[in-house]
């Protein structure tokens, strides 16, 4: 198994070298959704699963390979087949990765950060990423599955203590499945608890690939757009996780394009639209012929007609 592999293109991260640093797939969940199928050890445990020079090895060798290529690497990011703050050397790994002059991020499912020595290794990150896909507990225990040993109690508490003191960017990510977590009182209670704690950014996701459980589907156009909206009255950067590949935000001369790609993390309204038309010298059956082919779609919140791209199901994985 690779330790350390890419850099590869992240959304949220830019060029991304990933850090593998558990055995697949060893998690304190078992999330419905998780692309990586269903989890083989459920474990609470912390220890150290690798000796902590070989997974620093496979990352400065990846790091120097990129940099004779001129590969850039925006972030070193702990992205494993698991839970990551289940080795116990992640603070160690962290602080001689340091060295390399690289930002560090760690993408967690935060169900052992009400621990204070599993707060205390993250501090040592840039970027940390929490996942709240439920502040409910039985909508908790439906969509992630956690271990017996788990609280959510205990869990939401340790998100709100590492907040309070953690100096890097936070992110959260919510991923919405469809009737399990994507209706109105779930998402408002999600949403009040992310404006307590003030990430940087809030993601919110849907299931792209195939999932754990066959029965899994993406929550649809109208409930993620309401959780946008729901989530923007509480936080200021909201951005979706649709699984575009598109170059967000970046002009590439071709108006649908940027449409489309701009549509795929945030909704836009419908006078943002006819902006970027007019500073194009695009008209408006553009956007109807988008329509019309189910590549966007048009939905309405507080009286605005709002602007999205269509969820399309991969061909591999349908209803």
């Amino acid at each position: 198994m690779n330790i350390a592999f890419g850099p590869v293109p992240s959304r949220r991260l830019g060029r991304s070298l990933g850090i593998n640093n558990i055995p697949p797939k060893i998690c304190t969940y078992a999330c419905v959704y998780c692309q990586l199928g269903p989890t083989l050890m459920m474990s609470v445990n912390r220890q150290a699963f690798y000796k902590q020079e070989k997974v620093i090895r496979a990352v400065q060798d990846k790091v120097a390979k990129a940099r004779v290529s001129d590969e850039a690497i925006d972030y070193l990011t702990f992205v494993p087949d698991g839970e990551p703050t289940l080795d116990l050397n992640l603070a160690a790994e962290i602080s001689a990765l340091s060295e390399l002059d690289i930002p560090i991020a760690v993408i967690s499912n935060a169900s052992l950060i009400w621990r204070d020595d599993v707060r205390d290794d993250l501090m040592g990150a840039d970027w940390v990423s929490l996942k709240v896909d439920a502040v409910r507990e039985p909508t908790w225990h439906q969509i992630n599955r956690p271990h017996g040993e788990l609280n959510l109690h205990n869990v939401l508490g340790g998100i709100s203590d590492f907040a309070r003191v953690f100096e890097g960017d936070l992110a959260t990510e919510t991923m919405l499945v469809k009737g399990v977590n994507d209706d109105e009182a779930n998402l408002h209670e999600t949403a009040r608890f992310l404006g307590e704690i003030k990430p940087k950014v809030a993601y919110i996701a849907i299931p792209t690939r195939p999932p754990a459980e066959e029965w899994v589907l993406p929550a649809q156009e109208e409930q993620i757009h309401q959780a946008y909206h729901l989530f923007k009255q509480q936080i200021d950067q909201v951005e979706l996780l649709l699984g575009y590949e598109g170059n967000a935000f970046a002009s590439t001369g071709d108006t649908e394009q940027d449409l489309l790609s701009i549509t795929a993390v945030h909704p836009m309204r419908e006078d943002a639209v006819e902006q970027l038309l007019t500073k194009t010298g695009a008209n408006w059956a553009l956007v109807e012929g988008l329509i019309e082919q189910g590549k966007l779609v048009e939905l309405s919140y507080s009286g605005r007609h709002f602007y999205l791209r269509q969820i399309t199901m991969p061909n591999n994985w349908a209803e």
